[in-house]
């Protein structure tokens, strides 16, 4: 099954995702962000902890 078809088959059990960010010392919904801060939110890099094995 496809990602469309999985999609428009759960459509009526989707509800809406509201993500927050941290800017500044608070926390604001990117909703909300103008078209450059959407912009620089998207190429943001995820920080990945390795694990150290001692």
């Amino acid at each position: 099954m496809s990602k469309n078809e999985l999609l428009h088959k759960l459509q009526n059990e989707r509800t809406k995702c509201i993500v927050y960010t941290r800017v500044m010392g608070y926390h604001r919904p990117v909703e909300s962000f103008n078209v450059g801060k959407t912009g620089e939110h998207k190429e943001r890099v995820q920080f990945v902890e390795r694990v150290s094995h001692r």
